[in-house]
């Protein structure tokens, strides 16, 4: 595990809001160049290898964390062998309260990985900020146990704070092959204003999302140098539909999302 730096000071105070959030989270962005490159580098790995024999990317997260797999799905620039694995019951769109304690509920993640066709050698992305909720953990469990490379994005510092809510004590950093730090602090808000009752401005999301797009392009350059030109999506708002809905008739069967 790469070591983790100290947090950075918060910008001047005498800079408003606005630029202190945009300061702070270009250090972000700097401590995860300066830390996580490698990390990010061996899961890119992982999926130019998939990506050039045919295999797929799958990424899920809960609440917030399902933002990143929903980046890499159907998109412009996007891969066509992406997947989200999604559940209303896991998101906030219908019912956020009930989200939360869905992701803490033992069980759920094996039934919700047998509705996708994984096969071994394809990858799997496990979003999760904290690290520490039953669903997400045991998503990696059962990736890894159905053969796929297993990585983890999530917030060390909150999840080496806080103890695990799975029966077995493990956290998603305890059961992932990699662990890619999104650099945050451990309550995910950054910025501390007078009056407030606790830091506002959270990193997690913007942070994933530029993690999950690094994989993707690293990915396909390998994939390349090997000869395999991925199959991608192009913007359907140029010219992109006539391209796209050759894809969309190849995998409409196989991605339930479509």
């Amino acid at each position: 595990m790469e070591p983790r730096p100290t947090p950075p000071p918060e910008p001047a105070q005498s800079a408003n809001a606005q630029d202190r959030f945009f300061a702070l989270t270009l250090q972000t962005l700097e401590r995860l160049r300066a830390t996580q490159w490698d990390a990010i580098a061996t899961v890119a790995g992982w999926l130019g290898e998939a990506l050039a024999r045919d295999g797929w990317l799958y990424v899920f997260g809960t609440g917030h964390s399902h933002l990143v797999a929903e980046e890499v799905f159907y998109r412009a620039g996007g891969l066509a062998h992406a997947v989200p694995m999604l559940d209303p019951r896991l998101m906030l769109h219908e019912n956020a309260i009930q989200a939360t304690y869905t992701e803490r509920e033992p069980g759920f993640a094996a039934q919700l990985i047998a509705q996708y066709p994984v096969a071994p050698g394809d990858v799997l992305i496990v979003v999760s900020n904290s690290g520490r909720n039953a669903v997400p953990i045991e998503m990696a469990l059962a990736g890894r146990e159905k053969g796929l490379r297993v990585a983890a994005i999530l917030n060390r510092a909150q999840s080496d704070a806080w103890p695990s809510r799975h029966p077995s004590g493990k956290k998603l950093a305890d059961v992932a092959e990699v662990v890619i730090d999104n650099c945050g602090p451990n309550g995910d808000a950054w910025l501390h204003l007078p009056g407030m009752p606790g830091p506002i401005g959270s990193t997690s999301s913007l942070v994933g999302l530029l993690i999950i797009q690094l994989i993707q392009v690293r990915a396909v350059e390998l994939a390349l140098a090997r000869g395999v030109a991925p199959e991608m999506y192009i913007s359907s708002n140029t010219a992109g539909d006539p391209h796209n809905e050759r894809l969309l008739e190849k995998y409409r069967h196989r991605i339930r999302h479509l």
